[in-house]
């Protein structure tokens, strides 16, 4: 027994974003019924490919079942009614207009299903414009205010970057989406009439990006910087950064003078450090000298092993991390000792890690059920004798 056993979910996504709240959701044991459109979903096409399959749609699909339907037509749309009457979530990333042509629309649902959770995920929430409704990742990221300040410390001829990964505006908004759905099923079954107790959730792309700018607001609202047009006043201060060691690179974080103290005493005290006073960092730290520290960090870092400076840096308080390669990953102790990367078999990629998830609960623990379903591949189970198949 898991921690959503017994809940079904459809899902009616065609993007990342809504895709990844269903598969956080079949984590924790729900059942989610993805309805695909003849052809598959668009993801299916999305690289990169291995033996022809999608690999991001293969990891943002695990744990669910899959049924086509053509909603273009009547016997598809009743099909989806039917299955909705039994559910109780929907996930749905599809344009506003779209969704109301399906009446997967919030009002047109509360009358149909009153018991129904309707998470709905659009760029600008419920009342995105046409104009947006098509929106890209990257053009999310830029809006929401994370292209601006990245790369970090960019000079202000540099370009906005979008950041680490081209779909990670997408996890974060499924993220937030399956937190907050899962919340409205926690209430429902607590009404004493779950049946009526089903609600709307508007999930809005680029309010999620600026709900992770809360430490930059914060400096702001608490006055230690001062909002502008300078992509500088982004960035976090001090010298940390990226440095190249002997077998490849670690990211040093340095903000306090107990950071400081830590970092002396892991390099033994050099002579340079008397350069600084101790409280340099907090109080002192100029343009020089941050450049006159990475310097002199830059060369002695430069003979150290990644793995073993950061342990033992980490032992003195320091924030200096190895920078990892997917391969590092696969290979570090800790995610072994915790059984992150846990092993599925799909039909066409064979047997394979995937990635799992970053907590570990004892009454309801994740493990994942079944790889990536092929295209309608549940039918039989899941509509028998409700309409003629599709082709996929």
């Amino acid at each position: 027994m898991t921690a959503l056993s017994g809940l079904t979910v459809i899902e009616t996504a065609e993007r990342v974003c809504g895709e990844w709240t269903g598969r956080l959701l079949a984590d924790f044991g729900a059942q989610v019924i993805k309805v695909e459109r003849p052809g598959g979903s668009p993801t299916r096409r999305f690289g990169p490919h291995v033996a022809g399959e999608s690999t991001l749609f293969a990891y943002c699909n695990t744990g669910k079942k899959s049924v086509v339907l053509d909603l273009a037509s009547d016997a598809g749309r009743s099909a989806l009614q039917a299955l909705l009457a039994r559910a109780d979530a929907l996930i749905d990333d599809r344009d506003t207009a779209g969704a109301a042509a399906l009446g997967l629309d919030p009002e047109t649902l509360r009358g149909a299903h009153p018991g129904l959770v309707h998470c709905h995920i659009a760029p600008l929430g419920a009342d995105t414009p046409p104009e947006w409704a098509h929106a890209k990742p990257i053009a999310i990221a830029a809006t929401g205010g994370w292209a601006w300040h990245t790369p970090s410390e960019s000079r202000p001829q540099d370009p906005p970057l979008m950041g680490a990964g081209r779909f990670m505006p997408d996890y974060d908004t499924g993220l937030d989406a399956a937190i907050a759905t899962a919340a409205a099923l926690l209430r429902k079954r607590r009404c004493a009439d779950p049946a009526s107790a089903g609600q709307s959730i508007a999930i809005s792309e680029v309010a999620v990006q600026l709900s992770r700018a809360d430490v930059v607001m914060g400096r702001v609202l608490a006055g230690d910087d001062e909002p502008g047009h300078s992509r500088r006043r982004y960035d976090m201060g001090g010298p940390g950064d990226v440095f190249a060691c002997a077998d490849g690179h670690v990211h040093l974080v340095m903000m306090t003078r107990a950071h400081w103290a830590g970092l002396r005493s892991l390099m033994d005290e050099p002579a340079w450090c008397a350069e600084f006073p101790d409280d340099w960092l907090e109080f002192h730290c100029t343009p020089e000298r941050v450049a006159r520290f990475r310097e002199a960090f830059r060369a002695w870092i430069a003979g150290q092993q990644r793995n073993p400076v950061s342990e033992q840096a980490q032992k003195l308080g320091v924030p200096l991390v190895p920078v990892n390669t997917a391969r590092d990953l696969f290979e570090n102790a800790q995610y072994r000792h915790r059984g992150y990367f846990q092993s599925l078999t799909d039909p066409t990629l064979g047997t394979q890690l995937y990635p799992g998830v970053p907590y570990r609960m004892t009454a309801s623990p994740v493990r994942l059920s079944r790889a990536a379903p092929a295209p309608d591949a549940d039918r039989g189970e899941i509509i028998p004798g409700v309409m003629p198949e599709v082709t996929p």
